[in-house]
């Protein structure tokens, strides 16, 4: 039998001043990220601690201040940014990012633009 677990954190709304135009640097606009966080320990799903699991609370506020952090222009980057915090935890087999720009400016009509980046050891 094997096991496998993922922790997700889904819709975390940001601000930021990421963008390619100088406008995106000066305004900032919101940013919405997906992780989800692939454990190679198992020990919560015997243990019941938060110690033997990611939170996700400190993991959602570590990419709050990354998002609102030093602008990048490409989402790419700030994704790999984000995936080289969150694998910082040596629990951590993988991860996947997902952000989400929801109020991109195309001369198209567009819900939002994203990326998304795996991230594997």
């Amino acid at each position: 039998m094997s096991d496998a677990v993922t922790v997700r954190v889904t819709g975390l709304e940001c601000f930021g001043y990421h963008g390619v135009f100088p406008e995106e640097k000066e305004n900032g606009q919101r940013f919405v990220v997906d992780l989800e966080m692939n454990l190679a320990e198992l020990a919560s799903t015997r243990s019941d601690h938060l110690a033997d699991t990611v939170d996700y609370e400190a993991v959602a506020e570590t990419i709050a201040t990354i998002v609102g952090g030093p602008p990048v222009d490409l989402l790419e980057h700030l994704a790999s940014i984000i995936a080289d915090r969150v694998m910082e935890d040596p629990r951590l087999s993988g991860v996947s990012v997902t952000v989400r720009k929801p109020q991109v400016k195309l001369a198209q009509s567009v819900t939002e633009t994203s990326v998304t980046l795996r991230r594997t050891r």
